[in-house]
């Protein structure tokens, strides 16, 4: 038994690697979690290496029947992971030599680790970000449902978290939709250049074997073979896009976080959350805190820091691979698990909010939210829109020091500031009447909010022909 610690790379060194030196460049306890994508890998490389000629029938199907043993023993966690072997690829490829003998050593002909880790984080990557989707389009969904149900539920809008004019709580809730959807596009799109595949490129010249990488992109559903040998080992932009991507995602889910948490405040009593997503406190009988949003909103900083890690690993790197590539997987790991879990949590918890159409009433009487009504009624009156301000400043004024809303008001009140206002004018002070006049797309009427649940729901059901 040699002394060296990894075999399948000792031949070339005179002494072993200092047992701290080994621990210390192993990536074996992160990198493991990429188990399934170099089986995947490996075996398309062997079906490959035999249609080429380089392996004998048998060979290949030793290679195959033994890497799906390994699988197997993986999957029920009897596999025996090395320090000592570094990676998840010298693991498994040790452990397929012990099972089958020397033809395990031929498995890598013709590759590197250099192509092979790059082509399996690209595996892995394209796996989570189709998972990612399917959990984007389920949060979208509840999204959905609960916006047709409160499409006439009234509330405030805000600017400067201000009162500004009312709104629907559907039409807010469909606003989260909309910037859902762009994520979602973000990911697809990222997904195209994660879809390239490194496997050929070798350490980073090719190799002189007659490979077939056309065969081996087939095999793993690549859309193409990467052009250049030197890029393809070398460059981890397609992270460094995933976690910019992540990073959006994760900072629409904030805003989202930062209003739940106000609405479920005493302060607002906009909505309550079920008690499954919430907890209490050691000392307070009375406290029912939002953890799930509030938590969400934390993770961000979690994103936001990998995506700054990954742009600094790569920064002033040489072509081709260098060894600190092999940091760009925790970040990217805990970015994917952290965009899975808070996706998760608010699609399980989305769904079951609960509107208090009462409260969101109420608050929208607050904060004069029907003054822009009042001066869109005076320019289509005659009145220019500038005195129309002017004029409704003053009545909100009135309103302020008398403390009633413009539509509690009588005529003649509101008659004193101008005497082209009419009995009319009611139908436009109103909540119902408000939100009914913005009635064309984009816009907060309940028909338009239900319009836009219909187009919701088809742009769904588009995602699942697409798939």
């Amino acid at each position: 038994m040699s002394n060296k610690t990894n075999q399948q790379w000792g031949g070339r060194f005179s002494e072993p690697t200092d047992a701290f030196v080994a621990r210390f460049t192993a990536s074996v306890e992160f990198d493991q979690r990429m188990y399934l994508q170099d089986i995947q890998g490996s075996i398309a490389h062997a079906k490959m290496l035999a249609s080429a000629g380089v392996l004998t029938g048998q060979e290949r199907d030793d290679i195959i029947r033994g890497l799906g043993e390994i699988r197997v023993e993986i999957e029920r966690g009897e596999f025996e992971w090395s320090v000592e072997l570094e990676d998840v690829h010298m693991n498994i490829e040790a452990a397929l030599t012990k099972k089958i003998g020397i033809t395990g050593k031929k498995l890598h002909t013709g590759r590197s680790r250099n192509d092979q880790v790059a082509t399996d984080i690209r595996l892995y990557v394209r796996d989570e970000i189709d998972r990612i989707l399917a959990e984007i389009s389920r949060l979208q969904q509840g999204l959905l449902g609960v916006a047709e149900r409160e499409a006439d539920t009234i509330m405030p809008g805000f600017t400067h978290l201000q009162t500004a004019q009312p709104v629907t709580f559907g039409h807010h809730l469909m606003a989260w939709f909309e910037m859902l959807s762009r994520d979602y596009e973000r990911f697809v799109d990222c997904r195209k250049r994660v879809n390239v595949m490194p496997l050929g490129a070798a350490a980073l010249a090719g190799t002189t074997y007659p490979i077939d990488r056309a065969m081996t992109c087939e095999l793993l559903n690549f859309s193409a073979p990467a052009g250049n040998s030197l890029d393809a080992v070398s460059d981890r932009d397609f992270a460094i896009e995933f976690c910019a991507a992540a990073s959006l995602l994760l900072m629409h889910m904030t805003r989202m976080s930062e209003e739940l948490v106000l609405w479920t405040s005493a302060q607002f009593d906009f909505i309550d959350l079920p008690d499954r997503f919430c907890t209490g406190s050691s000392i307070m009988p009375q406290k029912k805190n939002p953890d799930v949003p509030e938590l969400v909103r934390g993770k961000s900083g979690r994103v936001y820091g990998h995506l700054m890690s990954l742009l600094t690993l790569m920064k002033s790197q040489p072509l081709a691979y260098n060894k600190d590539n092999q940091e760009d997987k925790e970040p990217l790991f805990d970015a994917i698990d952290t965009v899975k879990g808070c996706l998760r949590a608010f699609a399980d918890m989305v769904p079951a909010l609960a509107a208090k159409a009462d409260s969101m009433r109420a608050a929208a009487m607050r904060g004069f939210s029907t003054a822009t009504d009042l001066a869109d009624y005076l320019v289509r009156k005659g009145v220019a829109f500038r005195d129309a301000h002017e004029i409704v400043g003053k009545s909100v004024a009135f309103g302020i020091a008398e403390k009633r809303d413009l539509s509690e008001m009588t005529l003649a009140e509101l008659q004193q500031f101008s005497d082209v206002i009419g009995e009319d004018v009611f139908e436009v002070l109103t909540l119902e009447g408000s939100v009914a006049a913005r009635n064309h797309i984009g816009g907060t009427a309940p028909d338009q909010v239900r319009a836009a649940v219909v187009r919701g729901r088809e742009l769904l059901a588009g995602r699942g022909d697409a798939e």
